[in-house]
């Protein structure tokens, strides 16, 4: 698969490969249909993660790697619920979509703990299985991050771009780290659209919809 590392330009000396731009387009456009409310993110969120596996892979950051399965599954699950919620689920604006909750203090507590008990395991599973990843703990805390924000939006929950705009910052830190040039500004986007989307499901949540 040479396309992978096929180079379309560079930023200084970092070179920007079209494994990246596809994965951004898809990224992006997933995340902005999911903070619009949109349940067609999902559809996008398919190929989102193949490509991820593909960018994952080319830049041997295995912990990402490996549980792109997990995030694809979630993915599934996301889909369904949004589009086929319990009666006391149901959106006051569209009854056959889920409504936005919130977590409670005490689930989110948990969640924060269950992210910090995966990813030190995790983290030095893979420091011990893969030494080639530059940031084992890091990447790892990342990852599981990323899944916990995708789970809480596969459940239509506000709490998700907080989650979210955790992982932005911390994915900003990561690619800085190992010497992206590109992959930082797409995260920042990423951000922007996050604290657009955390205003937005406010409303949804105080109309019930």
């Amino acid at each position: 698969m040479d396309w992978i590392n096929y180079t379309l330009f560079y930023l200084g000396d970092a070179p920007v490969l079209l494994i990246d731009i596809i994965t951004s387009v898809l990224g992006l456009s997933c995340v902005f249909l999911a903070g619009r409310n949109s349940k067609y993110n999902f559809w996008v969120g398919y190929l989102y993660t193949f490509a991820l596996f593909l960018m994952f892979f080319n830049k041997n950051l295995y912990a990402s790697l490996l549980l792109q399965p997990v995030s694809l599954a979630i993915n599934v699950l996301g889909h369904y619920r949004w589009t086929h919620p319990k009666e006391n689920e149901q959106s006051s604006a569209d009854s056959k979509s889920l409504k936005v909750t919130k977590l409670s203090w005490y689930e989110r507590v948990l969640a924060i703990s269950c992210v910090l008990l995966v990813a030190a395991v995790w983290g030095w599973l893979l420091d011990t299985m893969f030494p080639l990843d530059p940031h084992p703990y890091l990447d790892t805390c990342v990852t599981v991050l990323i899944l916990m924000a995708q789970l809480l939006s596969a459940l239509k929950k506000w709490d998700c771009w907080i989650a979210w705009l955790v992982v932005n910052i911390t994915q900003i830190i990561l690619h800085i780290s190992v010497g992206h040039v590109f992959m930082p500004i797409v995260c920042g986007l990423y951000l922007l659209n996050g604290i657009w989307s955390l205003f937005t499901w406010s409303k949804l949540y105080s109309r019930k919809a």
